[in-house]
């Protein structure tokens, strides 16, 4: 099957393009499309453009900015059709004591996007990361053995999945598994479960939830590299082994001083994991820069977003992109790359950004020339 969908403009002449309307009928005529065929209107909200994709576009949240800002709770119900829970989902989060869930923040997560009219990415059941501290120090200290780990393991992922069932779109099950050089990484679950750890999460996940589709999810995929390469042999493998994995989720954490794959590159290596007959998501799309924001970071940055979005566009099977955040002042880069930010679509004052404009005529592009 050909997963590339059709060619778009490059990022530039789409940032030219914005206004009220795109493709007119020169521009229609030299693409090849009929100068009858109806522009789509740029200045409408990300997910009215991404529907008429057939894309999902989402947004990770937090759940204090969702309860007591106005501004933040319009931004994400309006502009956005898919809601990843940023850490209310995490393991840290739902069983801090043992034995005790806590569901509040996720149950109002999921709340929120059905009276929005959203899906909901699960993130995330596995990783090395944002563990409780009573399974951490009970397998530092011995009285956690492997095979109460592994019981444990499978508890957490059948009672999450379970008590959200049917109210989870996609699950990213197994996260950040691979080091950049593509080995897996030494993390608790390697150590003391080995590698088949990975498989049995996707069992028991599809166990629970039969409905929802599972993503193995990873940063530094976006384009071919040993890493990605990794992934691709590894989901091959699973694949021929019957394990239920339905996708392969690429953050996209970007950063405009490293420069980015161009869309092809992008799309070319989606092709690889589609291929196998996997779907393909952009999960946590965002383009950092060495503050201070000038322009040229902001004009690099829409750059750098869409690069991912025209990789997505261009893939049949790229079913949703998802940014990590939504305006400057929630994003988790600050905190950890120091001097580092202005990576998301909106600025500190909630006022659009470049980027934001780019996705717009990106999606609008793209509805107008496959109406």
């Amino acid at each position: 099957m050909n997963t590339l969908k059709h060619s778009l403009p490059t990022a530039v002449s789409l940032l030219a393009l914005a206004g009220a309307a795109v493709w007119g009928g020169t521009q229609l005529a030299s693409a090849g499309v009929s100068p009858d065929s109806r522009p789509v209107a740029v200045n409408q909200p990300l997910r009215t453009l991404a529907a008429l994709d057939d894309l999902r576009i989402g947004t990770a949240t937090d759940p204090t900015l969702l309860s007591t800002d106005p501004t933040y709770q319009q931004i994400v119900g309006s502009q956005f059709s898919l809601v990843t829970p940023g850490n209310d989902m995490k393991w840290q989060t739902v069983e801090p004591t043992q034995g005790t869930y806590d569901w509040t923040a996720a149950d109002q997560l999921v709340a929120f996007a059905e009276a929005h009219g959203q899906l909901v990415r699960g993130h995330t059941l596995i990783w090395h990361n944002q563990l409780p501290t009573w399974l951490t120090t009970g397998v530092a200290n011995g009285t956690i053995t492997p095979d109460q780990l592994k019981a444990l393991l499978h508890k957490h992922i059948t009672d999450e999945v379970t008590h959200f069932k049917g109210e989870i779109w996609q699950w990213d099950v197994v996260n950040e598994a691979f080091n950049d050089d593509g080995t897996l990484r030494d993390t608790l679950w390697l150590q003391n479960l080995g590698p088949d750890y990975i498989a049995d999460a996707f069992r028991w996940a599809h166990q629970a939830d039969p409905k929802a589709l599972l993503f193995i999810n990873d940063y530094n995929i976006e384009g071919t590299s040993p890493k990605s390469t990794a992934v691709y042999n590894l989901v091959k493998q699973l694949r021929s082994e019957g394990v239920p994995i339905d996708g392969v989720g690429i953050q996209g954490h970007l950063g405009t001083q490293y420069g980015f794959y161009g869309a092809d590159a992008v799309a070319a290596n989606m092709a690889r994991f589609t291929a196998l007959g996997m779907d393909v998501a952009v999960t946590e799309a965002d383009v950092r820069s060495i503050l201070p924001m000038t322009n040229p970071n902001l004009q690099a940055e829409a750059e750098g977003y869409n690069t991912l979005m025209q990789g997505c566009l261009l893939t049949r099977r790229c079913i949703s992109f998802s940014i990590w955040g939504v305006s400057d002042k929630d994003s988790w880069i600050p905190g950890v790359f120091p001097g580092q930010g202005g990576a998301l679509l909106w600025d500190e004052n909630y006022a659009p950004k470049p980027a934001y404009t780019a996705l717009q005529v990106d999606l609008a592009s793209f509805a107008s020339r496959h109406r």
